[in-house]
């Protein structure tokens, strides 16, 4: 490789749990390179979220229009990387990688998915089917490190929100040793808990726990959290509109637990350090899983023995399946109860 200071591309398009769980390999390549410039490579939603890593130097949107591309072109050449990691496996981020000019593009994939365009690629690295689904994501993640000759000595994410926003947050909740934040929005619809069991457990955390419930979510959440607010029973602290990536996180900083599903802002939660209860359906729980210590994930026991609805749900398709309705409001309660009366 040329003597040149090392400038690393990461190309991970999306998306919010994805991007999150870069955090470890991120981190491993600021620990051995110190002085490396680490660009990501993302889809413009996912460019306020980089912002939160402070291993990141440098955030490069995805063009979104035609008109975007010979431009990006030109700029991509002349930031003269070093190394491009791509762990998109797609032609089109395959030609951007060679594109960059870089000396060192190393492709990641797994199982019976063949990598696209494997000549303009210096290396690859491969996991097989058993190893991929028997880890955390993070760990394949982390294998682009192997023909860097990178060791991996941390499996740290770490999100910093901005402290204005966390001072902010704080004062607006107050002074309650009990915050329980419950995020019921899922990209797949299909994959929520029931919004009046959400309504059950926010009543019982308030009046039997003593806690304080914030309700958040973003905008395709609307409907169940309106839904959820339509059950509710005790009162509920207002947040206004949709929550910006970095309100979000610096929210989760200031509570003591989130309940979500298996998504996007479970991972910022954890990154942040917050304890999440996580509520699987029939996906894997341990490829995606919130990565650290106190997360408690509840799954119902697979294959169900009583489908909520056979002619919907396709329990082998994690994004068309019902599965997560068998989690009874007990075992959340239950969960819930333990972590917010743990010792902190």
């Amino acid at each position: 490789m040329p003597d040149r200071p090392r400038r690393i591309l990461i190309i991970r398009r999306r998306y919010l749990g994805d991007i999150v769980l870069l955090g470890s390999l991120l981190r491993n390549l600021r620990l051995h390179w110190p002085d490396a410039h680490l660009a990501v490579l993302v889809e413009p939603r996912f460019v306020d979220l980089l912002a939160l890593n402070p291993d990141v130097d440098q955030a490069v949107p995805l063009p979104q229009s035609a008109t975007q591309w010979p431009g990006f072109l030109r700029r991509l050449r002349r930031e003269r990387f070093t190394h491009v990691l791509n762990l998109d496996n797609t032609e089109k981020t395959a030609v951007i990688a060679r594109w960059t000019g870089a000396p060192i593009r190393v492709a990641l994939h797994h199982g019976g998915y063949r990598l696209k365009f494997r000549p303009l690629y210096t290396n690859s690295v491969r996991d097989d089917d058993a190893r991929h689904e028997a880890n955390p994501i993070t760990e394949y993640y982390l294998r682009a490190l192997e023909p860097l000759g990178v060791p991996v000595v941390t499996r740290e994410i770490r999100l910093e929100p901005p402290a204005e926003e966390v001072a902010e947050l704080q004062r607006f909740v107050g002074a309650s040793e009990r915050v329980l934040l419950v995020h019921p929005g899922s990209r797949s619809p299909m994959r929520v808990w029931p919004a009046e069991r959400f309504a059950a457990l926010i009543d019982y955390a308030q009046d039997e726990l003593g806690a304080q419930v914030i309700l958040a979510g973003g905008p395709a959440d609307e409907a169940v959290l309106t839904e959820i607010r339509r059950h509710v029973g005790t009162h509920l602290l207002a947040l206004p509109g949709p929550l910006p990536i970095a309100r979000f996180a610096a929210l989760a900083r200031i509570s003591h637990a989130l309940v979500c599903h298996d998504s996007g802002p479970m991972h910022v939660a954890a990154a942040v350090g917050t304890p999440v209860i996580a509520l699987y359906g029939s996906q894997n729980a341990t490829l995606f899983q919130p990565m650290g210590p106190n997360h408690t994930l509840l799954q119902p026991p697979l294959p169900c023995r009583t489908c909520v609805a056979p002619e919907r749900c396709v329990p082998a398709d994690s994004y068309h399946n019902l599965c997560v309705q068998n989690i009874s409001l007990e075992r959340v309660r239950e969960a819930v109860r333990a972590r917010l009366t743990a010792k902190r």
